[in-house]
């Protein structure tokens, strides 16, 4: 059962990421309350496309984040290529050109430890696919600091290795297919 006090969703992926996020964010509805923040790994030398992919698919506005931007119920934000993607304790959105975490700069772990000590137990954090451990560390962060935690079933992944090692670092996850991830949030 979603937890009435959640108030926002971060979510990291990465090998498979668009077709994992197709199956979840344009299922969400356009009366979401909740700001949703997503990291995805892209390659640094060139623009993301998934502001643009996204934008087109959701019922929800969907933006690239900013630094220093206020965080708006019913928002999706993806973190800009080549920078990490952190909450502040005052809830507000922060970019850093710090070095990567994982050979990956945005870093999951970083996103979601920076929002664990944000929202505490008010955070769902969800791992999807992707083929390193980034998000493992930090989906632990967000269960220490009593949030719900998700992943994607493994067996379903178009990559393993992220869900899998999310699971063996927090193994009180629940594990979802993608359908049911969606439907999840939609309850929220």
């Amino acid at each position: 059962m979603t937890p009435a006090k959640a108030q926002a969703v971060i979510i990291g992926a990465s090998a498979g990421a668009v077709e994992a996020l197709s199956a979840i964010l344009p299922a969400l509805p356009r009366s979401f309350p909740l700001p949703v923040i997503v990291v995805v790994h892209v390659p640094s030398d060139r623009p993301s496309l998934m502001v643009d992919l996204f934008r087109a698919k959701c019922r929800l506005p969907v933006e690239e984040a900013e630094d220093k931007q206020s965080l708006e119920a019913g928002t999706i934000y993806f973190a800009p290529p080549d920078y990490h993607l952190l909450v502040e304790t005052d809830r507000n959105l922060s970019l850093s050109a710090d070095e990567p975490v994982l050979f990956s700069r945005p870093s999951i772990d970083i996103l979601f430890e920076s929002a664990a000590d944000a929202f505490g137990p008010d955070l769902i954090a969800i791992v999807l696919t992707g083929a390193n451990r980034d998000g493992a560390d930090g989906l632990a962060a967000v269960h220490n600091a009593g949030g719900t935690v998700i992943v994607q079933n493994p067996e379903g992944a178009h990559a393993r290795a992220m869900p899998e090692a999310a699971i063996q670092s927090c193994p009180s996850a629940l594990v979802l297919s993608l359908d049911a991830i969606a439907e999840y949030l939609k309850e929220v």
